[in-house]
This record gives structure tokens, C-alpha cells and sequence, in this order.
């Protein structure tokens, strides 16, 4: 396995003298596709040859290199064929023939569906060669196609010297992150990356294609931000307002001593925090089954638009209450901090089960959290909880005026589970403790939760993903999609 996307903790103090990019998920597919002995027969010599990209179908030789998902148990469900696209013109040839011939699709850029809703038992419309960003500076616009992965944004935002509300993953789509709302360490200083969408191309089930913005299908953009991808049409591009970026500085701190308080006393100074503040917080157990004493610790990690200096300042109640086991604090320019901070997105076996909390996490919810993490199971791997803190900008805009239903709330929270293959035997009692600990600390949080966290185990999934708003985005679904083409299990119905 490669780095977890979770379990990421040092990258240590890397090289400055330029972007350290792993390789994209177009490059690699580019680089493996080979000459196709025998082609696509029957109906899909049709696609195949309506298309400028290649159609990879499940019995070639190059199927396994491209039938490649971040969520490796989804990897179970195996389409058909793989329509690697290299233009919208490719996009609507695959819509129209999948649905002339009545065949399912699901569409991937990132292919980072945490339940793996991008994979479909037919056609994976794969966008993934569509990466291509372009940042205007007389508009302050980038132009991006709907195959773009953070990667590229990183890219390009550090030749600009600009940012959106990115994510830590490399790999992970553009289209997801902005659909979904789209968090991240800048979120507090500038709004949601949905916050940022100006216009977006979408083809539709017909094969029609629609540009939604304020001013043109100013319904449609008002239900695209927020719900989710794989809802209404497939994405070909979107134009993202940036903002320029100069220094920041990152920091990772850990403590294992006092955690109960640690817990308390963070809490308090980050709901207070200024918005340049974004950060994660995380209670981890890192000892396996083998183990029956669980080993907590306490870690925070994130950025500040300010000096190492400010930091302290503002944690300093928290430094008084125990002195930090490990720290790192580094004053950098903004992409080189991201360096520090991100990771690559390789494929894991994981579970993450999210909540919204509105105001504070009570001492009994702490309690309960620390208590679950005390009793897990146990992997080979790490078991968390955690929260990433919103308010800030993202209450700049008022809660109607996206789809993205819980921007009052003050974190959003998860519970991660992590496994090796190894680790089979002891999975569904795994399972079974995240449950248990996800339904429990509901009542401490919200029954509300993260669309771009999409889990197949959540239960009255419809309320706790679009709240208040899913009569109006059913509405906006039927007018685009009436014959549900764009689906899946815990997606917008009709």
C-alpha cells in the first residue's frame, strides 16, 4: 500500500526546491494502454468507434491496469468496459449509446468514492485524460476539465501563485470535491470550494449539453453545489474563481498525555480561532487487535495565514495543560506548505462514517469518544475520530444559496477504520464497533452528514445528506433526469 490518505504523518522536512508530484491517474492509464489485439464487439464496436478516446473492455489485457478505484472494496463491482475520454464530444458519445442501448454508467475522475459509487456493473465513463487547468489572470479564473484531480491544481496554482478550497489528496477529482461542497484547510479563510464555482458545463441523459451559473440554469447551479456528483449529468469543466496565496504555516502537533483536557481546552480555542486557522483534529488508537490496552494520542494538523509565533499564541491555553509529545512548525510559501500537508490518495481498505456537529462536542460526548477508541477491535491499521473545523467564510454565504445544506455547522466529524488484506477475519467485528460508535455519537453531533463521505452503511441516508433541501433537488433531478440514468444506492431520487 501506499501512503494513507489517514495515517499520512511525516513527510518529514521534504525538499523546497520544487513540487514533489506524484504521478497522475491519466498518466498512468496513458502510459499502460496498449494496442487492443481483438476491440470491443458487437454493440460496443459501435461506442468504441463513435469515440476519439479508447474503450477498454473487461476481457483486454490492459483491464486490470485501468479498473482502478481509491476504495479497493468496491473494486468487486466490475463494469463491462472502461470508456477512457479524451473530450466532451466523447462524453456525450457514451451517454447517448449507453442510453440508446439500455446500459448502466457511473462516471470517474478520481474514482474516490468512499462507497464506490463511481464504478458501475456496465460503463465507467472515465474522465480522467480530461485533466487540463488554465488559469486566466486578467479574470482570476481557472478553467478546468471535469477529469481534473488536485494534482493539477496544484500544478498550476503554484505556477500562478493562486488557490481554491482544495483537498490534501492528490488524486482526488475536482468534479467530486466541488459537487459534494468541497472542504479543506482553506475553507475557513475563503468558503466552501462549491463557494467558488462560477460556471460548469453538464451533459445531460438526452446528450444535451448545459452551462449552469447564476445567470444561465440558475436552479441547476444552485442544486449542483452541494448534493453530491453522480446526481444529474456528467461534468465536462468548470470555471473556479482562485485567490492569490503567498506564505503560510503548516504545523503537526501530538500529545499523549491529558488527552481528556487537551480535548476540552482545543475545542475552546478553536471555535474561537480566527478564519486563516484550518485544521484537523484527531483522536487516534493505534494499537491492533493483539494489543487489549488501546494507545491514544491527540494530533492536530493544519495551517495558518500568519507566523509560527501567532500559532503558539493561539494554542497556548492548550500547551499549558501538557507539553506536546511531538510538533513541527514550518513558515513556508503556500505550495510548498501543501507539500507537507498532502498526500498521494493511493487505494486503501477503509471505512469512514461522518457527522455534522452544530456548537460543541459535550464532556459526555468526549467521554464516548474516548471510550469507543478504548474498545475497538482492532486492525493491523489505525482507528480515528476526528473533525474538520468549519465556520469562518463559509457563513459568508447564507444557507440557501447552495445546495449544501449544513454550512451553519461548527466540524464536520468522522470515525475512520482502516485494514490490510490480512485482516479479514477480524472485519466484520470491525464494522460492527464503527456502527455502533457512528449511531452512538449521534446524539452528541447531528444525524446529519458529509455527501462527499458517502457511506453505503448509512441508514435514513436522504435527511442526513440533503436535509431541508431534497424536495427541491428532487425537482431539479426530474427536470434532468427523468429517466434516473445519473444514480446510485444513497443519491438524489426522483
Amino acid at each position: 500500500m501506499g501512503i494513507s490518505r489517514r495515517s499520512f504523518l511525516s513527510k518529514g522536512v521534504q525538499s523546497m526546491a520544487g513540487l514533489a508530484i506524484a504521478p497522475s491517474f491519466a498518466s498512468i492509464i496513458e502510459s499502460c494502454i496498449s494496442d487492443n489485439p481483438t476491440g470491443p464487439l458487437g454493440n460496443w464496436a459501435e461506442l468504441a468507434k463513435a469515440m476519439r478516446g479508447k474503450l477498454v473492455m473487461a476481457d483486454d489485457l490492459d483491464f486490470s491496469r485501468v479498473n482502478v478505484q481509491w476504495a479497493l472494496p468496491s473494486l468487486s463491482i466490475v463494469p463491462e468496459a472502461i470508456a477512457l475520454c479524451n473530450s466532451e464530444e466523447d462524453v456525450i458519445a457514451c451517454v447517448k449509446w449507453a442510453s440508446e442501448h439500455k446500459v448502466p454508467l457511473a462516471a470517474r475522475s478520481g474514482g474516490h468514492s468512499y462507497a464506490g459509487y463511481s464504478r458501475s456493473k456496465g460503463l465507467i465513463i472515465d474522465l480522467s485524460q480530461m485533466d487540463k487547468v488554465n488559469y486566466d489572470p486578467s479574470t482570476k479564473y481557472a478553467t478546468m476539465q471535469g477529469g481534473a484531480h488536485n494534482l493539477e491544481v496544484y500544478v498550476a496554482g503554484r505556477e500562478a501563485s493562486v488557490s481554491l478550497c482544495h483537498g490534501r489528496c492528490k488524486g482526488v477529482g475536482v468534479a467530486g470535491l466541488v459537487l459534494g461542497g468541497g472542504i479543506g484547510f482553506n475553507m475557513r479563510n475563503v468558503g466552501l470550494t462549491c463557494d467558488k464555482l462560477v460556471s460548469t458545463r453538464i451533459v445531460l441523459a438526452n446528450g444535451e449539453v448545459i452551462t449552469a451559473s447564476e445567470t444561465e440554469n440558475p436552479e441547476v447551479f444552485w442544486a449542483i453545489r452541494g448534493a453530491g456528483g453522480g446526481n444529474f449529468g456528467i461534468h465536462t469543466q468548470f470555471v473556479m474563481e482562485m485567490f492569490p496565496v503567498t506564505k503560510v504555516s503548516w504545523f503537526r502537533i501530538q500529545w499523549k498525555e491529558n488527552l481528556k483536557r487537551i480535548f476540552d481546552v482545543f475545542q475552546d480555542v478553536a471555535l474561537q480561532a480566527p478564519p486563516e486557522f484550518g485544521v484537523k483534529f484527531s483522536v487516534i488508537a493505534n494499537r491492533g487487535k493483539q494489543d487489549k490496552n488501546k494507545e491514544l494520542h491527540i494530533e492536530i494538523l493544519g495551517q495558518l495565514v500568519g507566523s509560527e509565533a501567532q500559532i503558539r499564541a493561539l494554542l497556548a491555553p492548550v500547551y499549558a495543560v501538557a507539553k506536546p509529545s511531538r510538533e513541527i512548525f514550518q513558515e513556508l510559501p503556500y505550495w510548498d506548505a501543501q507539500e507537507m500537508l498532502s498526500e498521494d490518495g493511493s487505494p486503501e481498505l477503509a471505512h469512514e462514517r461522518s457527522r455534522f456537529c452544530f456548537g460543541k462536542i459535550s464532556s459526555e460526548g468526549r467521554d464516548a469518544i474516548f471510550r469507543n477508541l478504548a474498545v475497538w477491535p482492532g486492525t493491523s491499521l489505525d482507528a480515528t475520530w476526528k473533525y474538520f473545523l468549519m465556520g469562518g467564510r463559509i457563513l459568508d454565504l447564507p444557507v440557501e444559496a447552495t445546495s449544501f445544506p449544513f454550512r451553519e455547522a461548527t466540524m464536520i466529524t468522522s470515525i475512520d477504520l482502516e485494514w490490510l488484506s490480512n485482516n479479514n477475519d477480524v472485519l466484520e467485528e470491525n464494522l460492527e464497533w464503527l456502527d455502533a460508535f457512528h449511531q452512538e455519537m449521534e446524539q452528541y453531533t447531528s444525524p446529519y452528514c458529509y455527501v462527499n463521505f458517502i457511506d453505503n452503511r448509512q441508514e435514513n441516508h436522504l435527511n442526513a445528506y440533503y436535509g431541508r433541501n431534497l424536495d427541491r433537488l428532487k425537482a431539479v433531478k426530474r427536470q434532468l433526469d427523468p429517466g434516473n440514468m445519473f444514480s446510485n444506492p444513497k443519491g438524489v431520487p426522483l
